[in-house]
């Protein structure tokens, strides 16, 4: 009795075994629940009817086909039932992943369903945003890039052929000639960062630097430009602050920082810089008296080109790419930069580097 209780059970698990991986073989998730219900009620009740057969030549077999058959019928409408919804919600995601390869940024799958399908439509639609986002950026990226180049390029332009047709003295136009190519350069040097950045190919050789040094040095190197503006700047930097960093990128953090909190904070106002070492990590601040952050300010005003005035206009507003860059090298150190409102009013930007061990 029990060779046959065992052998009964290992060729059940083994038809089961079968049956499943041919179930794996069917086109679509509605074929494959309907194969699982009618293998969920036909293979129990296959092996309660042999069983009873063998041992008791039971008389009630059409009876016993009958409620299997019930059964069978009943499994399968209830797997398709369940299968039916299932299936229109994976289709309605493949319709929009196809939609969204095609082009149309606006595809976004229905958020409905079991809670595995819910989640993945979910993450679907984040990718979707993202995706959307990041080509909003290149468009971007392009224009404004165009822009920014095109008005030094127009500039010089007119100016070279004034003194072509003899309009001009070159001598008159010599010295903005310089300040456009130097202009140009700057822009150039810009973009030629950010695409290192951008590919990992920044590399940083990190060492201990005192903090205070540079900030000092940074504080220095724009006195001049905010005693023209009628802006006070602060050092609170201590002695004693050490992070591992490439001092020249610091620098170069610090001082698209400054000269940006510089030319936001109206006359007499004034810029704030000091760090301090945190448990984990060094942190350095600068802050102004200014207007302060709006919202879209706020979350955007790290990506590359983008100004908080409406007017998109070069020169003084600068090309838009210091606190891109400022970002980039940040993050290129394993750190992070943020910006917020100061409750008393003005702008606060922090960043992070490695503390010295």
């Amino acid at each position: 009795m029990i060779e046959l209780a065992a052998l009964v059970a290992l060729a059940t698990v083994a038809v089961g075994l079968v049956v499943a991986v041919a179930l794996r073989q069917l086109p679509t998730v509605r074929l494959q629940l309907a194969g699982l219900g009618l293998l969920a009620v036909l293979l129990p009740l296959s092996v309660v009817l042999l069983s009873g057969w063998v041992l008791f030549h039971m008389g009630d077999d059409v009876k016993i086909l009958a409620v299997a058959a019930a059964s069978a019928s009943t499994s399968v409408v209830v797997a398709l039932l369940v299968a039916r919804p299932i299936a229109r919600e994976i289709e309605g995601l493949g319709n929009a992943s196809r939609a969204l390869a095609g082009g149309d940024l606006r595809a976004r799958a229905p958020e409905e369903g079991p809670a595995e399908l819910v989640e993945l439509a979910r993450s679907f639609n984040e990718m979707a945003v993202n995706l959307s986002g990041l080509f909003d950026a290149r468009r971007e990226l392009v224009a404004w890039a165009s822009h920014d180049l095109r008005t030094p390029i127009a500039s010089l332009q007119a100016m070279l052929e004034a003194v072509e047709d003899g309009l001009a003295d070159p001598a008159k136009y010599l010295p903005a000639m310089t300040d456009q190519v130097r202009l140009l350069a700057r822009l150039v040097d810009d973009l030629f960062e950010l695409a290192r950045i951008d590919a990992g190919a920044l590399t940083l050789e990190l060492r201990e630097a005192e903090i205070a040094g540079l900030i000092e040095r940074c504080v220095r190197g724009l006195e001049a430009e905010a005693w023209a503006r009628k802006v006070r700047v602060e050092s609170s930097a201590t002695d004693g602050v050490w992070a591992r960093c490439a001092p020249e990128q610091v620098q170069r953090v610090l001082y698209n920082l400054l000269t940006n909190a510089v030319r936001h904070t109206p006359p007499d106002g004034s810029v704030a810089v000091h760090a301090r070492t945190d448990p984990d990590e060094v942190r350095v601040v600068v802050e102004d008296t200014g207007d302060g952050l709006t919202a879209e300010a706020t979350t955007r005003m790290f990506d590359r080109f983008w100004r908080g005035d409406s007017a998109r206009t070069s020169g003084d507003a600068g090309a838009g790419l210091g606190l891109a860059i400022a970002r980039g090298l940040v993050e290129a150190h394993g750190g992070r930069i943020w910006a917020e409102s100061r409750p008393e009013g003005g702008t606060r930007v922090s960043f992070t580097l490695p503390v010295v061990a």
